[in-house]
């Protein structure tokens, strides 16, 4: 019976994140928000939403470990997906396709995953009514930065740092595919009020839908026999990340490549966040000075991920051969650090 509500669940998020990416790119093209506005806010609160919901119901099991592995696992699982759909959706090299304040937002999550593995290194045990300090510096130092990148995408506008070329495209190219919708989208019929509420609508059921996955996650995971901490790193992690998944994906085929970028390093920021006030649930110590020494290693994974994708993001305009061989890189990393934290995790 677990397992059928895990499938089952799993299933729901799927379908209805369709319908939210599709919402939220409706939104992004209708009104007078942009693409990068509704990646970092709307589609990466909505999806965010089972993250919020397993860290609290962590939280209430006194299981910070979950907490912690679901947040940095949900982070790695992310940049997974950028990689993965990267990949098959090559021959549009969507990467190349990136505002300066999504570039800033890739080196905003950056700086606070290496804050968070300085903080899970050094131990702090200092805290403030009852919440740690490193937590709180994580929520300021995101509050400033994300302040700081909303003002460098109204100075960017529509700007792109790579052209629509018949290199970057693998289809002829109309107007309405190069603001990052296919001409035949059926998605443009929708209207804005209704949009709206179907956005509102489909992140209700994923937050339903999401603490049903979760919950029997975590429950088959102690029937396996797992570690919380890989349990809350990988099983959980990539549960709650199906709403990513699947947004990146819609919004890659409607070519709305700061939707799909966006999306997911906001979704990654937002998490971080999640640490901050997931700490000041827990009330047994400062949350990641009580955290797994497991997790420092994927915080240092995450670290090394971002910096291929900022890498991907950054580069000249290379050959077509060559352009994927930084997310397969990505790739092939995510399973060898996926191996060694769960060597790792075996241990304790």
């Amino acid at each position: 019976m677990v397992y059928l509500l895990f499938v089952i669940s799993a299933l729901v998020t799927i379908v209805v994140a369709v319908r939210l990416s599709t919402y939220a790119d409706v939104i992004s093209h209708k009104t007078a928000f942009g693409g990068m506005i509704i990646g970092a806010v709307l589609l990466a609160v909505a999806t965010s939403l089972p993250e919020v919901t397993t860290s609290v119901t962590s939280i209430l099991i006194n299981s910070p470990d979950l907490a912690v592995g679901n947040v940095l696992g949900s982070n790695l699982f992310n940049l997974l997906i950028i990689a993965v759909f990267d990949l098959y959706f090559r021959q549009q090299q969507g990467l190349l396709h990136t505002t300066r304040a999504l570039k800033y937002t890739a080196v905003l999550a950056l700086y606070l995953s290496m804050a968070v593995f300085l903080f899970l290194l050094a131990k702090f045990p200092y805290e403030i009514w009852g919440v740690g300090v490193d937590t709180l510096f994580l929520i300021a130092v995101y509050g400033t930065g994300m302040v700081l990148i909303s003002r460098l995408n109204k100075e960017d506008g529509a700007e792109v740092s790579v052209p629509v070329t018949r290199q970057t495209m693998s289809i002829p190219v109309k107007a309405e595919a190069e603001r990052g919708r296919q001409p035949n989208d059926p998605s443009r019929d929708i209207p804005v009020r209704q949009a709206w509420i179907g956005f509102i609508v489909a992140s209700v059921i994923i937050l339903v839908a999401g603490s049903v996955l979760t919950m029997t996650g975590d429950r088959i995971a102690e029937l396996t026999g797992l570690g919380s901490t890989f349990v809350g790193s990988f099983l959980i992690a990539a549960s709650t990340s199906l709403p990513e998944s699947v947004s990146v994906y819609t919004a890659f085929q409607l070519r709305n490549y700061q939707l799909a970028i966006g999306s997911v390093l906001s979704s990654n920021l937002f998490n971080i966040l999640i640490l901050g006030l997931t700490d000041l649930l827990y009330r047994k110590g400062p949350l990641l000075y009580m955290a797994d020494e497991t997790h420092r290693l994927t915080a240092m994974s995450a670290i090394v991920l971002l910096g291929i994708v900022l890498y991907a993001m950054g580069r000249r305009q290379p050959r077509p051969l060559f352009y994927p061989l930084p997310s397969a890189m990505l790739v092939v990393l995510y399973f060898v650090y996926s191996y060694l934290i769960y060597v790792n995790s075996s241990q304790y």
